[in-house]
């Protein structure tokens, strides 16, 4: 809102700072960690009181027992900084600003209902997953829609390495770009099983994303990158900003040992902004480089059901496949670390697709 009440002084030297997205990112980035870090030693302060603990697979590894009732929901804080960011520096006259922000609350408040359901039963089974996946396809697909019908994103599939546009999907562009922001989502929320694990790659994965919304926001960079130019899209610089500022506060408690979780309401929510990113800055494909690890734990969960329920053995010791090397005797705080700088070199990698076209 602040960008709103300052933009119309801009002529003024003091206030001109404001009309530039990298001025507001910046701005965006220190807000939001400097919000995550003070609210959070109260929120957790607060969940710690009401009893709000995290709930434990029973089948998980044996090592993660003692986790339980550690507070949850720290998606609470790192949306709500994120929010309070975005008011300050957004401009929400962006229509792709718009739309990331809804998708993010929608996701949010039915993770925290997913969390509030888990605590409260006393158990790790909170939604239906048919439930969850029904409404996380109704939110995207609705907001996928609405932005193919109302031209702010077109309908071309785009890859590294071309110029132009693989194809033109047409319609058919809705239902791809919601399974990109539910894949993501759920990606996210699959990757959320170590400390600080999940947080990392979010984090990598939206400075890259941001750096691509600002060079495809830019008509200019754009062309001469030969990349998809979209109006407006340049504020989700802002929206990546803060969601790296938010992130970093988290990391702040969240890193090992854990002082708090995310919880379904930061995981799903988290992922589904960054699938939205993904959408609206035209790199739905280049997103598997990017949140690399978020697809490679989604993955090791697909291929370890489908080769079980098919031959009746497994591939992985345990899915998501960071419990395949915890089993392996890797100490959690390497896995993590280890994850984090393979997640660094492939946002460096996605990063350096821009010169390739």
């Amino acid at each position: 809102m602040l960008f709103h009440l300052l933009f119309p002084l801009r002529e003024v030297a003091a206030f001109n700072v404001f009309r530039y997205i990298t001025f507001r990112s910046i701005v965006a980035f220190l807000i939001a960690a400097l919000v995550s870090v003070v609210w959070g030693r109260h929120f957790i302060r607060r969940v710690r009181r009401l009893q709000f603990g995290q709930v434990v697979r029973g089948d998980g590894p044996a090592s993660h027992l003692k986790k339980a009732g550690t507070p949850t929901m720290g998606g609470v804080f790192i949306v709500g900084s994120l929010l309070a960011a975005i008011a300050v520096c957004g401009n929400f006259l962006s229509a792709p600003l718009g739309a990331a922000l809804s998708v993010t609350l929608l996701f949010f408040v039915l993770g925290a209902v997913d969390d509030c359901l888990k605590v409260s039963r006393g158990s790790p089974a909170g939604l239906r997953p048919r439930t969850k996946l029904f409404w996380q396809f109704l939110v995207a697909g609705a907001a996928s829609v609405l932005l193919v019908r109302s031209g702010v994103v077109g309908t071309g599939v785009h890859v590294p390495f071309l110029k132009e546009p693989l194809l033109d999907a047409g319609w058919w562009y809705a239902p791809f770009a919601a399974l990109v922001v539910v894949g993501s989502s759920n990606a996210a929320n699959l990757t959320d099983g170590l400390d600080g694990l999940a947080i990392g790659p979010i984090i990598t994965s939206a400075a890259a994303l941001s750096v691509l919304a600002y060079v495809a926001g830019h008509s200019e960079i754009a062309g001469y990158l030969y990349i998809p130019y979209v109006e407006g899209v340049g504020e989700l610089t802002v929206l990546g900003a803060a969601l790296l500022g938010a992130g970093v506060g988290f990391l702040w408690y969240n890193s090992h040992p854990a002082e708090i979780f995310m919880g379904d309401a930061g995981s799903l929510s988290l992922g589904a902004a960054l699938g939205m990113m993904a959408v609206l800055t035209k790199n739905e494909l280049l997103f598997v480089v990017i949140g690399g690890v978020l697809v490679m734990e989604a993955l090791s969960v697909i291929i370890q059901v489908l080769w079980f329920k098919a031959s009746g053995r497994r591939v992985f010791r345990m899915a998501p496949i960071h419990h395949h090397f915890e089993l392996m005797g890797w100490p959690e705080s390497k896995v993590i670390v280890r994850f984090w700088i393979i997640s660094i070199c492939l946002a460096l990698m996605s990063l350096a697709t821009l010169k390739t076209r």
